[in-house]
């Protein structure tokens, strides 16, 4: 064997090592809150895709659905600690991290989807994403859970005066609770992984969100009514790892905010999509659904003090500028 073999073998293994070390994907874990039927894992899926795509294969991304990887306040924690890389829960669970995100909570306070998107996906809503980053989090897209109805067990609800000592699943979100303390129900706050059995077992008497989540919840089958009131609108922050986020290039932290941004796009047209079929499979499972509810007494209630509540706190800058963008 000649010297130059042996320097031949290391050279070969040197070079055998890098082509490795430039193929190996980086892994990103994605954790969200709903069953893969649901419209947050269409937009998870477009995500992925995109990420994945055009970036020539540099990342991989792998989707835990269900709270697989646990539950909102536990996602947004693992996210933080970068044990998960990128998460979407509802805003009401990302008190911990910037309460002035409450804002967005207070019923009533977007009267449709138009008014709702301009503030998340304008300034307003990125000044509230700019306040995750103290948190070690990078606010990524304004995804949505939606238009919030209530539904339950004991009666139909058409007033307030129907909600009285009700026992009602609410999110943890201090603008969610005093609103249905104002209309005399027993709000109780839960991850929407348990709500299932609570109601099933009468733990809870209802609950509120969305009605493509109750479908895909199959809340359907463990409730009689539903009042379709659109007493609160709920965005979901997706957010990243900052130190993650930071340690990308510019070309892929791009990226990330672009898959972000269209997995809201898709996300949103499905839930739109759905909402009239979501509607209609609660109907045929036998729930009475209360279209025509007259809201303004829940609002005449409610809006008011709730704000109140909130400006209070941090003063009334930013709704001002959210009533403005109506």
């Amino acid at each position: 064997m000649t010297s130059s073999q042996p320097l031949r073998g290391l050279l070969a293994t040197l070079l055998l090592s890098g082509s490795t070390w430039v193929s190996a994907q980086t892994v990103i874990k994605f954790g969200h809150y709903a069953p893969p039927t649901d419209p947050v894992h269409v937009g998870a899926l477009k995500f992925k895709d995109i990420i994945e795509k055009e970036s020539n294969g540099a990342f991989k991304v792998e989707i835990y659905p269900q709270e697989q990887l646990g539950k909102g306040a536990d996602m947004i924690i693992g996210t933080q600690v970068g044990s998960i890389e990128v998460s979407v829960t509802g805003n009401p669970f990302f008190g911990g991290v910037s309460p002035q995100q409450a804002a967005l909570d207070i019923p009533f306070l977007f009267r449709t989807p138009a008014h709702a998107y301009r503030v998340i996906d304008g300034p307003i809503g990125r000044e509230l994403m700019d306040k995750f980053e103290s948190k070690g989090l990078k606010g990524l897209a304004y995804w949505e859970i939606g238009f919030r109805n209530i539904t339950n067990s004991v009666r139909p609800i058409r007033s307030p005066a129907d909600l009285k000592g009700m026992k009602l699943r609410t999110t943890p979100n201090p603008m969610h609770i005093e609103a249905f303390k104002l209309w005399g129900a027993n709000p109780t706050p839960m991850a929407i992984s348990e709500v299932y059995l609570a109601l099933n077992t009468r733990t809870v008497d209802g609950q509120e969100n969305p009605t493509v989540h109750i479908a895909k919840a199959k809340f359907q089958e463990v409730q009689k009514y539903m009042s379709v009131t659109r007493h609160a609108f709920t965005a979901a922050p997706l957010v990243m790892n900052l130190a993650k986020f930071n340690s990308l290039s510019p070309q892929h932290q791009a990226l990330f905010l672009k898959a972000a941004h269209e997995g809201a796009v898709a996300e949103r047209k499905n839930n739109q999509d759905l909402e009239a079929e979501s509607l209609a499979q609660i109907k045929k499972a036998g729930v009475e659904v209360i279209e025509n509810v007259d809201t303004e007494p829940f609002r005449a209630m409610a809006y008011q003090p709730v704000r109140k509540l909130y400006t209070d706190k941090f003063g009334p800058e930013l709704l001002n500028k959210i009533d403005a963008a109506q």
